[in-house]
């Protein structure tokens, strides 16, 4: 039987908000300017807090997530930083390409620092990067690192050749990819909102809010209600290749955070991570976190990333 804390954690609240603490009511009411660029033919979400001048910091979601995944983040960063998270093409409020390439997102992360003025402070600003997003920061460090002050990967999918041959082994058969459904009701759509990979979340207020803001209103001929705002053809239409090689390449220090119990990158993998960078790069555990850190433990990640960014590199 399919556990409903992990298939549908938000389906026992019937569409109602969750209770949330008062720190991300604080930290949600601080809301970000929201405006569009263009890159390579796409229209790119970005979302920017913090004065212009500021040191700057790029923050880069997960996969199938958006900008809004660092909206209750952002603000605890954004007192002594110049702020900027960007939707990736096929995600968020972004456009969907037909085809989807490693180049393409590497363009969209460096036209959204310098839009949001990243590159106006005198000190050079740090990309970082969640899952998919650490994924692209690697290559970023490694193509464009001298225009970086650091990079901070959070757990990202790097694993070592025996999990790589353990996953592949796991991986019997090609997925399906099929559009999106569309449910008559916003209740119905939170209720089918979930965690990839699949966690148990404690702070479901935090799924909620994620949840609301990765779902649109659409209108067709023969059916209306709400969807998913990720390309459901962006893992078919997406040219693949491994960060892991061009490690050695960065250009610029790199640091790595972890959940605790993250499943995707495990200590073995972190470890052969590590390998790759030079001795004494930061490594920082979050204890009681999966491998969504800023869902688990936001304000664990907030000081992580500040101790980091105040002592570092």
């Amino acid at each position: 039987m399919d556990d409903p804390h992990l298939q549908a954690p938000l389906a026992r609240f019937r569409g109602v908000v969750p209770p949330a603490p008062q720190w991300f009511a604080d930290a949600m009411g601080k809301r970000p300017e929201i405006s569009t660029i263009a890159v390579e033919g796409a229209n790119i979400e970005m979302l920017t807090w913090g004065e212009r001048g500021r040191p700057g910091l790029l923050l880069l979601h997960g996969s199938g997530a958006h900008a809004g995944w660092w909206r209750f983040i952002a603000p605890y960063l954004a007192e002594q930083y110049r702020v900027c998270a960007i939707s990736w093409s096929g995600m968020g409020a972004s456009d969907w390409r037909t085809t989807y390439t490693t180049e393409a997102f590497i363009a969209e992360a460096l036209a959204g620092a310098e839009a949001a003025g990243l590159f106006e402070s005198s000190m050079k600003p740090v990309f970082i990067g969640h899952s998919f997003g650490g994924h692209i920061a690697i290559f970023i460090a490694a193509q464009h690192g001298e225009r970086l002050g650091a990079s901070v990967i959070v757990d990202p999918p790097i694993f070592t050749p025996e999990r790589i041959a353990e996953r592949k082994a796991r991986a019997r058969k090609e997925p399906v990819y099929r559009p999106h459904r569309i449910y008559p009701s916003l209740e119905q759509a939170l209720a089918r909102f979930r965690f990839a990979p699949t966690q148990r979340c404690e702070n479901l207020f935090i799924a909620d809010a994620i949840a609301r803001e990765s779902l649109k209103q659409v209108a067709a001929e023969s059916d209306e209600g709400w969807t998913w705002r990720f390309d459901p053809f962006l893992w078919k239409n997406m040219q693949r290749s491994s960060s892991t090689p061009v490690l050695p390449e960065a250009r610029c220090p790199i640091g790595l955070v972890r959940g605790e119990r993250s499943r995707l990158i495990r200590a073995e993998d972190a470890a052969y991570m590590m390998s790759f960078l030079p001795q004494g790069a930061p490594h920082v555990t979050i204890p009681d976190a999966d491998h969504h850190v800023m869902v688990d433990q936001p304000l664990a990640l907030v000081a992580a990333l500040r101790g980091l960014l105040a002592g570092w590199p």
